[in-house]
């Protein structure tokens, strides 16, 4: 199995396919194919909030003990 990733639009409930991407796929005709779709979420979802919360929770698995491993 190979990917191909491209970024599209979504109108009127179809995913648009570019061009060059289109004329790879002719030769696959008829064949079966998996989809994901990644849909960006900007209204709920804050990167930078995010990081910041996932910094805090990585470091409370630390203790004072681990600071020998550090450089």
């Amino acid at each position: 199995m190979r990917a191909i990733e491209f970024k599209s639009k979504i109108r009127d409930n179809r995913i648009l396919i570019p061009r060059k991407v289109r004329q790879e796929l002719i030769a696959e005709q008829d064949r079966n194919v998996r989809i994901v779709v990644f849909v960006k979420d900007s209204d709920v979802y804050d990167e930078k909030a995010y990081r910041q919360m996932a910094k805090v929770q990585f470091l409370k698995g630390y203790a004072d003990s681990d600071s020998i491993y550090d450089l």
